[in-house]
């Protein structure tokens, strides 16, 4: 979809998307299910994993394991991932993004699968948190991404139609919730191909927020 002539709210997806977070997710992954008898590798990662809610991705790859059993390793995997991240940096130009979308007035908001914790461990290592309200949790509203939902929460906190926001999104489940709810989408090329962006649904795709095609969104 793309976007209409007045631009009110970024919307931003989190693992990818403000950070490269993958080459912690990726090893941290590669721990868990490796005892398992699941070998992870980036590929496997990309299509089975990336943009996914942790649960959603133990359900899958392991149906024989009991709730309580599956749940104690997604925690851990998250436990272990949240240990390295004063490892990651902002990608290129965010924090100066979303400083000219505050200036402008804009509404900002966070959208992400992501656990609370990890949430909070993320913004707090990038020194983020004051730039995002509302932050919407996958885990909150009625389903995570793909599913529109979480998008559709964005929206209505803000009060906002879908046409007057951008959404920046690194995967193709981030991707297809955003533009199921109706929200112009833009690949963020930080962990997929730009051609599977554009496949998923963006109009258009960046690398990072410092180039001028990034910049050139918040003049429409």
């Amino acid at each position: 979809m793309i976007p209409g002539p007045m631009l009110r709210a970024l919307l931003l997806d989190l693992d990818g998307t403000l950070a490269e977070t993958d080459s912690l997710h990726l090893p941290t992954w590669v721990e868990a299910l490796r005892p398992y008898g699941v070998e992870v590798d980036e590929e496997f990662y990309k299509v089975r994993i990336s943009g996914r809610r942790t649960p959603e991705v133990v359900e899958e790859l392991l149906p024989h394991l009991s709730e309580k059993e599956g749940t104690r390793l997604g925690e851990a995997k998250e436990a272990n991932f949240r240990a390295r991240t004063g490892e990651l940096e902002p990608l290129p130009g965010l924090r100066e993004y979303l400083e000219e979308g505050e200036k402008r007035g804009l509404g900002i908001s966070l959208v992400t699968n992501a656990p609370k914790a990890n949430v909070h461990a993320i913004l707090r290592g990038l020194r983020l948190e004051r730039f995002f309200d509302p932050v919407i949790l996958a885990e909150e509203v009625e389903a995570g991404k793909p599913h529109p939902a979480p998008y559709t929460a964005a929206l209505e906190r803000l009060g906002l139609a879908p046409e007057v926001a951008l959404a920046f999104e690194d995967s193709p489940s981030g991707i297809s919730s955003a533009v199921a709810a109706g929200v112009p989408t833009v690949g963020v090329a930080s962990t997929q191909s730009p051609g599977t962006l554009l496949d998923a649904g963006a109009f258009v795709v960046v690398e990072d927020f410092a180039g001028p095609e990034a910049w050139s969104l918040l003049d429409r």
